[in-house]
Parts: structure tokens; C-alpha cells; sequence
């Protein structure tokens, strides 16, 4: 069975006792959450923004977050980064430099953001977006979730 196959079936699973069709458009807990996993905080559909993208990274996220802030009403941002993350174990040359193999593309104008340390990078991202105009002060949290335990360390420099 194909992978998209096995998608449709635990759709077709998920849509059969489905409830939560008539959620309201502004996320209930007002928080919008940048993060790369998002289960293992233990909120449900409809709880909040959650804005998923490679290593969880603010920066990739600058735009979903004034659109969660301006149009959705979220005053609260959560940042989850994780351990074991994939964006530990390159360089923007490494992949540059792939990518120029693989595909006979100049990557130079993008930069794919991979970070050395997983503290660090949380708490550059807090930072980023509590000296950003265009975020409104709110409060913002950073954590590291510990793929090996499930669980959430809080960054402490905040």
C-alpha cells in the first residue's frame, strides 16, 4: 500500500468520528506556536496556531505569526524546537552544495537556516521576534522537546 493510500485510509478513519467541524476561526487559547512538533503539548484542533516548518524556526515563520496576531487575535507565542533535529547535522554550503550536484541549481539567495545548538537557536528566535515591529509585545516561550523522553525543557535565557 502506498503511503498516499495509507493517508486516505486513516483520513477516512479520523473523518468518521469526526466532531470539531463547527470550530471557531480564532485559535480558543489565543496562542499561535512555532514549532516542528506540536502533539506532544497537549492542546487539541482549534486550540491554537500552529505554524510547522523545518527545525521550527521563527524566522521561516515571521509571516504566519503576524497573520495569526492581526487577523486571528493570538497573544502568545510558543517556540518548540526539538533534539535529534535534522537542521543540526548540515551548513547552508553543505546543502548548497548538494543541491548545485543534485540539481544544477544556484541555491545562494536562500538561506536554510540549520543552527549548531538547539538552546541557542530557541533563544534566537525569541529574540527575533521580541525585536521585530512588526510582532506585537506579547509573551513569547521557548522550549526544547526531548524526542528521546517527550519531554519540554524550558530555554532558560528568556
Amino acid at each position: 500500500m502506498s503511503v498516499a493510500a495509507e493517508v486516505e485510509a486513516a483520513n477516512a478513519n479520523y473523518a468518521a468520528s469526526f466532531t470539531k467541524g463547527d470550530l471557531q476561526l480564532p485559535p480558543q487559547r489565543k496562542v499561535a506556536i512555532v514549532a516542528y512538533v506540536a502533539r506532544a503539548l497537549g492542546l487539541e484542533e482549534g486550540d491554537a496556531h500552529v505554524i510547522r516548518n523545518a527545525g521550527g524556526k521563527a524566522t521561516d515563520a515571521l509571516r504566519s505569526l503576524i497573520i495569526s496576531q492581526q487577523l486571528l487575535g493570538t497573544r502568545e507565542i510558543i517556540i518548540v524546537q526539538h533534539t535529534d533535529c535534522g537542521m543540526l547535522t548540515f551548513t547552508d554550503e553543505d546543502i548548497r552544495a548538494k543541491i548545485r550536484a543534485d540539481l544544477n541549481q544556484n541555491t545562494d539567495h536562500i538561506a536554510f537556516l540549520p543552527f549548531e545548538q538547539l538552546d541557542q537557536s530557541v533563544s534566537d528566535d525569541i529574540s527575533l521576534l521580541k525585536e521585530s515591529p512588526l510582532i506585537l509585545d506579547v509573551p513569547i516561550t521557548g522550549y526544547i522537546y526531548q524526542v528521546e523522553t517527550g519531554k519540554i525543557v524550558r530555554v532558560a535565557n528568556q
